[in-house]
């Protein structure tokens, strides 16, 4: 009798009580070009740096007055970040698929390494401003990667 109770204690002990989770969060992004010819620049890229939002944040009283003018655009910029080159979407003939298979190699590479540092792919968000025509011939395709781990 003993043991049950002291086994129902030891388990409602366990899962009984809620942990709380702290985590950290890092996004990785990439950057690939759809510009034609090779001509449009394509990264990874990883902040390396700290920063701080609520040094950046202003509050609004009423709706026209923001004090977003005192905060400079230097003061939001980071020096420390990583860049890993990737290929564009185009080359001179068109949609180049080796280029997407090669950047697909090289974000599986970095999604790896970023696990084995502890980290979990927690969501991924992409975007794509497309060559809108003839007069555009401009593009890139975002993706965000958002990972955390426990602190």
């Amino acid at each position: 009798m003993n043991k049950i109770f002291f086994a129902a204690m030891g388990f409602a002990f366990l899962f009984g009580t809620r942990a709380h989770a702290q985590f950290e969060y890092k996004i990785v992004t990439s950057v690939e070009s759809i510009v034609p010819m090779g001509l449009g620049r394509s990264r990874v890229i990883e902040n390396n740096g700290q920063i701080n939002a609520e040094e950046l944040t202003t509050e609004r009283n009423s709706g026209n007055d923001s004090q977003q003018g005192s905060v400079k655009r230097r003061d939001v910029k980071i020096d420390e970040l990583s860049e890993t080159k990737l290929l564009n979407f185009y080359s001179m003939t068109g949609i180049n698929f080796q280029n997407i298979a090669s950047n697909d190699a090289v974000l599986t590479s970095k999604i790896n390494n970023l696990v084995k540092q502890g980290w979990e792919l927690a969501y991924v968000t992409s975007a794509v401003e497309s060559d809108a025509g003839k007069a555009d011939g401009v593009g890139i395709f975002i993706t965000r990667f958002i990972f955390k781990r426990k602190i």
